[in-house]
């Protein structure tokens, strides 16, 4: 008898085909992801050994007590998991796993492309040529910032921030860095770690954020980070909405103490705050940074072999309790 899935999030077409391949699956059709409820309805319906999710299922300590006890494993197909109340799942005994390292290439791509959009005023671009163009432009208009040469902060040294990093060197940048700890010099690679967060803000014409969420960081973008930040910086977030003051950011970015930014990711997803939406010194895009066929399917098939592996006593790869 194969195992019992719920795979209770959208996912690309081959994962589903491997899914129903390897497992006894219930699949989530339509448009929507699968609600607490309807996990814990379809999981205990089915009898399920393991949930496959994403950052659109709260796994709250509530819907974790409601799961039947056959559920062994619960499997994010993401790298973030501040989703997940980690400290529940272990008290029950719940495996829940993420999928580290396979998105760190193209979320980074992400990354820097919101850079240079944000810094090359790409939006205003686009919309002029979309409206038919036909009149001149001079010299002096739409002039964006610079990329080459300046000095990028990275927010979280990570896996992606690291990639991050690569990417601008590429561009001649200078990279200054706050962790919680600092890197060994092969892996720093030239870049200036500072212990204080604030203290490396005025040094950072482009900040970009790599870090986690969680009440550590939460709001961690406030009025005085920005503040401290030279005027005309751009920002870049692709990591997690939770570490940004919006209201601040709007602040900062209307009073043309920021030049502009490149939002991936916000504090209420998707209902983000539309006031972003107003402003042409902001580049969006709606929390894909791992998009790329390569990356979703090999994101699906990480939590896939995390699953497989507690089933079978080997214990999963990914684990996020020990």
């Amino acid at each position: 008898m194969q195992p019992r899935l719920v795979l209770a999030c959208l996912m690309p077409v081959d994962v589903n085909i491997r899914a129903r391949q390897d497992f006894d699956a219930i699949i989530v059709e339509g448009k929507s992801d699968m609600t607490g409820d309807q996990v814990v309805e379809a999981a205990t319906r089915h009898g399920a050994d393991a949930i496959m999710f994403t950052n659109t299922l709260p796994l709250s300590a509530e819907v974790i007590a409601r799961l039947p006890a056959t559920v062994k494993v619960g499997a994010t197909s993401s790298v973030g998991f501040d989703h997940i109340d980690v400290a529940a799942a272990k008290q029950r005994g719940l495996v829940v796993t993420n999928t580290p390292g396979v998105l760190t290439e193209c979320t980074a791509d992400h990354a820097f492309m919101m850079l240079l959009a944000a810094a090359r005023r790409a939006f205003e671009y686009d919309r002029i040529m979309r409206q038919g163009w036909r009149y001149r432009i001079g010299q002096g208009d739409l002039l964006g910032v610079r990329v080459t040469g300046k000095t990028l902060g990275i927010l979280g040294m990570g896996r992606i921030g690291q990639a991050m990093a690569q990417r601008a060197r590429g561009f001649d940048m200078k990279i200054v860095y706050h962790a919680r700890n600092r890197l060994p010099p092969d892996l720093e690679n030239g870049a200036t770690y500072f212990e204080d967060f604030h203290a490396m803000l005025p040094h950072c014409q482009f900040l970009s954020v790599h870090a986690p969420a969680g009440p550590a960081t939460d709001k961690m973008i406030d009025a005085r980070a920005l503040e401290l930040l030279p005027d005309g910086a751009v920002f870049v977030n692709v990591s997690r909405g939770g570490l940004v003051d919006e209201d601040a950011l709007l602040h900062a970015l209307k009073s043309g103490k920021l030049f502009a930014a490149g939002l991936d990711v916000f504090r209420d997803e998707p209902n983000f705050e539309t006031r972003f939406a107003n402003l042409d010194n902001v580049i969006l895009s709606p929390h894909v940074g791992s998009a790329s066929r390569e990356t979703r399917n090999a994101m699906g098939f990480r939590a896939l072999d995390n699953i497989a592996a507690v089933l079978r006593g080997a214990g999963p790869i990914d684990p996020l309790w020990r």
